[in-house]
């Protein structure tokens, strides 16, 4: 992943030379900001989107974007990833 890239965003890439039926369909990256988060237990909970598209090679990936969970009244309306 370019290191350039935002934080708390990331890629995902297709695998197309899967070795067995085990494999991962996609593999990538996400570049996390932990003072983003609320870090309970050491871990954190992290909501994704995700947007297909296909680079220059003209192979095909889903970029992400990592948020903080909606809580349950934020969750009636609309998504607000753009």
């Amino acid at each position: 992943m370019d290191r350039q890239n935002k934080p708390n965003s990331g890629v995902f890439f297709s695998q197309s030379l899967k070795k067995s039926d085990n494999a991962p369909d996609y593999t990538g990256e996400v570049l996390i900001d932990i003072r983003t988060f609320k870090v309970e237990n050491n871990m954190i909970a992290v909501r994704l989107a995700g947007w297909k598209n296909v680079a220059k090679s003209g192979k095909s990936y889903i970029a992400l974007k990592c948020d903080t969970p909606r809580t349950q009244t934020e969750q009636g309306g609309g998504d607000d990833f753009e």
